[in-house]
């Protein structure tokens, strides 16, 4: 049984597109913490549209909700919907606007963890990994890359470098998986939470 006793914990991710968010998540989830997205939202109006939308049209689409609910709606969204829930702790991904930074910061017990790699290894992932918004030559890459980091965006657009320089912690993700589950269990362990081996992977408590 995995017993929790830091039920407020929430920890948001930010990094550029293949930074290693999603390996973050899944490393987190394995100590108990519950997973949720903002972009989930973006993907769940997206198929309401057209399922196979590229990745500057699901950044169009990002952008014009943020543009019609203010920049910091995603968060807003997110935040409701987990203060709805049951109790427990959170690990929250797809951050990439300051304003949804601080919607998140509402609650109790938020930290925001920024995820660092080289763009010559995120450039290699997005090849490897093959969604369907990651179809698309290098030099397109590259561009949704500085998009993403706010190059020429309105300020409730994609501002993944802003909202990087608003992160608690950093993690350089330019290692092995394994150095990435260390520095993760490093930072559980430096704001506070043990892991409780013995309990299944959970997290046991706040010291």
């Amino acid at each position: 049984m995995i017993t929790m006793a830091a039920p407020d914990l929430r920890i948001g991710l930010t990094g550029r597109m293949a930074s290693g968010k999603g390996e973050a998540v899944r490393i987190l989830k394995n100590y108990g913490l519950r997973y949720i997205s903002l972009s989930d939202i973006v993907r769940r109006e997206a198929a309401k549209i057209h399922p196979t939308l590229d990745r500057g049209q699901m950044q169009d689409l990002g952008n014009r909700l943020r543009a019609q609910g203010g920049a910091g709606v995603l968060g807003r969204m997110v935040r409701e919907l987990i203060e709805a829930a049951e109790p427990g702790p959170w690990v929250i991904d797809g951050i990439r606007n300051p304003a949804e930074v601080m919607e998140l910061r509402k609650m109790a017990g938020f930290f925001l963890l920024g995820i660092e790699s080289h763009i010559d290894a995120i450039l290699a992932r997005l090849k490897k990994r093959g969604r369907p918004t990651d179809v698309v030559n290098e030099a397109e890459l590259r561009a949704v890359l500085e998009r993403e980091w706010g190059r020429s965006e309105p300020e409730d657009g994609q501002q993944v470098g802003p909202t990087m320089d608003m992160a608690d912690f950093l993690i350089d993700n330019n290692g092995s998986l394994p150095q990435l589950e260390a520095s993760l269990e490093a930072l559980l362990k430096q704001i506070g939470v043990q892991h409780d081996k013995k309990k299944h992977g959970g997290l046991s408590g706040i010291v």
